[in-house]
Protein backbone atom coordinates (compact mmCIF):
# COMPACT_ATOMS: atom_id res chain seq x y z
CA UNK A 1 0.00 0.00 0.00
CA UNK A 2 1.17 3.54 -0.73
CA UNK A 3 2.11 5.79 2.17
CA UNK A 4 -1.11 7.30 3.57
CA UNK A 5 -1.61 11.05 3.36
CA UNK A 6 -1.84 12.91 6.66
CA UNK A 7 -3.76 16.04 7.55
CA UNK A 8 -5.00 17.84 10.66
CA UNK A 9 -8.29 16.84 12.28
CA UNK A 10 -11.28 18.91 11.20
CA UNK A 11 -14.43 19.22 13.36
CA UNK A 12 -16.46 17.73 10.49
CA UNK A 13 -14.39 14.52 10.86
CA UNK A 14 -15.86 13.71 14.30
CA UNK A 15 -18.74 11.43 13.17
CA UNK A 16 -16.49 9.47 10.79
CA UNK A 17 -13.74 9.13 13.39
CA UNK A 18 -16.26 8.05 16.05
CA UNK A 19 -17.48 5.29 13.71
CA UNK A 20 -13.89 4.29 12.87
CA UNK A 21 -13.03 4.21 16.61
CA UNK A 22 -16.00 1.91 17.31
CA UNK A 23 -15.17 -0.44 14.41
CA UNK A 24 -11.49 -0.55 15.35
CA UNK A 25 -12.18 -1.47 18.98
CA UNK A 26 -14.90 -3.99 18.09
CA UNK A 27 -12.80 -5.86 15.51
CA UNK A 28 -9.14 -5.31 16.39
CA UNK A 29 -9.44 -5.71 20.17
CA UNK A 30 -11.72 -8.77 20.05
CA UNK A 31 -8.89 -11.18 20.96
CA UNK A 32 -7.90 -9.20 24.05
CA UNK A 33 -11.14 -7.85 25.49
CA UNK A 34 -14.59 -9.36 26.07
CA UNK A 35 -17.67 -8.12 24.24
CA UNK A 36 -18.80 -6.27 27.39
CA UNK A 37 -15.39 -4.64 27.77
CA UNK A 38 -15.34 -3.53 24.12
CA UNK A 39 -18.89 -2.21 24.43
CA UNK A 40 -17.85 -0.14 27.45
CA UNK A 41 -14.76 1.10 25.59
CA UNK A 42 -16.68 2.23 22.49
CA UNK A 43 -19.18 4.08 24.67
CA UNK A 44 -16.52 6.83 24.76
CA UNK A 45 -17.78 7.77 21.28
CA UNK A 46 -21.51 7.62 22.05
CA UNK A 47 -21.63 11.41 22.39
CA UNK A 48 -20.06 12.46 19.09
CA UNK A 49 -19.86 16.12 20.12
CA UNK A 50 -17.92 15.17 23.25
CA UNK A 51 -15.74 12.76 21.24
CA UNK A 52 -15.05 15.53 18.71
CA UNK A 53 -14.17 17.93 21.52
CA UNK A 54 -11.68 15.38 22.91
CA UNK A 55 -10.03 15.14 19.49
CA UNK A 56 -10.05 18.92 19.05
CA UNK A 57 -8.52 19.34 22.52
CA UNK A 58 -5.43 17.42 21.44
CA UNK A 59 -3.20 17.57 18.40
CA UNK A 60 -5.10 15.08 16.24
CA UNK A 61 -4.03 13.95 12.79
CA UNK A 62 -6.02 11.97 10.26
CA UNK A 63 -4.63 9.43 7.78
CA UNK A 64 -6.14 9.17 4.30
CA UNK A 65 -5.88 6.26 1.87
CA UNK A 66 -7.36 6.81 -1.60
CA UNK A 67 -9.05 9.95 -0.27
CA UNK A 68 -10.87 8.02 2.48
CA UNK A 69 -10.21 8.37 6.21
CA UNK A 70 -8.12 5.36 7.22
CA UNK A 71 -7.16 6.18 10.80
CA UNK A 72 -6.32 8.88 13.32
CA UNK A 73 -3.97 9.59 16.18
CA UNK A 74 -3.73 12.28 18.83
CA UNK A 75 -1.07 13.84 21.01
CA UNK A 76 -2.32 15.32 24.27
CA UNK A 77 -0.33 17.93 26.22
CA UNK A 78 2.70 17.16 23.97
CA UNK A 79 3.56 14.21 26.23
CA UNK A 80 0.73 11.66 25.94
CA UNK A 81 0.17 9.57 22.82
CA UNK A 82 -3.55 9.61 23.55
CA UNK A 83 -5.26 7.78 20.71
CA UNK A 84 -4.29 5.65 17.70
CA UNK A 85 -7.03 3.90 15.76
CA UNK A 86 -7.02 2.40 12.26
CA UNK A 87 -9.90 1.23 10.11
CA UNK A 88 -10.03 -2.57 10.58
CA UNK A 89 -9.84 -3.34 6.84
CA UNK A 90 -6.57 -1.38 6.68
CA UNK A 91 -4.96 -2.79 9.84
CA UNK A 92 -1.34 -3.92 9.54
CA UNK A 93 -0.85 -2.06 6.25
CA UNK A 94 1.25 0.87 7.48
CA UNK A 95 -1.47 3.35 8.49
CA UNK A 96 -0.76 3.03 12.22
CA UNK A 97 2.98 3.24 11.60
CA UNK A 98 2.59 6.43 9.54
CA UNK A 99 0.42 7.99 12.25
CA UNK A 100 2.79 6.94 15.05
CA UNK A 101 5.79 8.29 13.12
CA UNK A 102 3.99 11.63 12.72
CA UNK A 103 2.95 11.85 16.39
CA UNK A 104 6.50 11.10 17.53
CA UNK A 105 7.95 13.71 15.15
CA UNK A 106 5.41 16.31 16.28
CA UNK A 107 6.15 15.58 19.94
CA UNK A 108 9.89 15.82 19.27
CA UNK A 109 9.41 19.13 17.46
CA UNK A 110 7.69 20.40 20.61
CA UNK A 111 10.81 19.45 22.62
CA UNK A 112 9.11 16.47 24.25
CA UNK A 113 11.80 14.16 25.60
CA UNK A 114 9.57 11.33 26.80
CA UNK A 115 6.34 10.18 25.15
CA UNK A 116 3.87 8.11 27.20
CA UNK A 117 1.09 5.84 25.94
CA UNK A 118 -1.55 3.90 27.85
CA UNK A 119 -1.42 0.95 25.43
CA UNK A 120 -4.37 -1.37 25.13
CA UNK A 121 -3.43 -5.04 25.23
CA UNK A 122 -4.13 -5.24 21.49
CA UNK A 123 -1.62 -2.41 20.82
CA UNK A 124 1.13 -3.30 23.30
CA UNK A 125 3.26 -5.26 20.81
CA UNK A 126 2.94 -2.46 18.23
CA UNK A 127 4.30 0.11 20.69
CA UNK A 128 6.98 -2.25 22.05
CA UNK A 129 8.28 -2.75 18.50
CA UNK A 130 8.58 1.05 18.24
CA UNK A 131 10.81 1.24 21.32
CA UNK A 132 8.22 1.93 24.01
CA UNK A 133 9.11 0.31 27.34
CA UNK A 134 6.42 -0.98 29.68
CA UNK A 135 6.36 0.89 32.99
CA UNK A 136 3.24 -0.39 34.75
CA UNK A 137 0.21 -2.56 34.25
CA UNK A 138 -3.07 -0.72 34.88
CA UNK A 139 -6.73 -1.46 35.27
CA UNK A 140 -9.17 1.25 34.28
CA UNK A 141 -12.93 1.36 34.68
CA UNK A 142 -14.99 2.34 31.65
CA UNK A 143 -18.76 2.40 31.83
CA UNK A 144 -18.78 -0.20 34.63
CA UNK A 145 -16.25 -2.58 33.03
CA UNK A 146 -12.63 -3.16 34.03
CA UNK A 147 -10.08 -3.01 31.20
CA UNK A 148 -6.36 -3.63 31.40
CA UNK A 149 -3.70 -1.52 29.70
CA UNK A 150 0.01 -0.87 30.03
CA UNK A 151 1.72 2.46 30.58
CA UNK A 152 4.64 2.56 28.13
CA UNK A 153 7.28 5.24 27.65
CA UNK A 154 9.59 6.06 24.77
CA UNK A 155 12.59 8.35 25.05
CA UNK A 156 12.61 10.67 22.04
CA UNK A 157 15.80 11.97 20.48
CA UNK A 158 17.36 14.83 22.39
CA UNK A 159 16.92 18.27 20.82
CA UNK A 160 19.66 19.26 18.41
CA UNK A 161 22.69 21.01 19.88
CA UNK A 162 22.24 24.75 20.12
CA UNK A 163 18.47 24.61 20.65
CA UNK A 164 17.02 26.25 23.73
CA UNK A 165 14.60 24.80 26.25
Amino acid sequence: MAQPGLRPFLPADAPTLAALFRASVEELAADDYSEDQREAWVSAADDEAEFGARLAGALTIVALVDGEIAGFASLKDNTLFDMLYVRPDLARQGVGTALADAIEKLAGARKTQKLTVEAADSARDFFAARGYIGQSRNTVTMNGEWLGNTTMVKELAAPAAGSTH
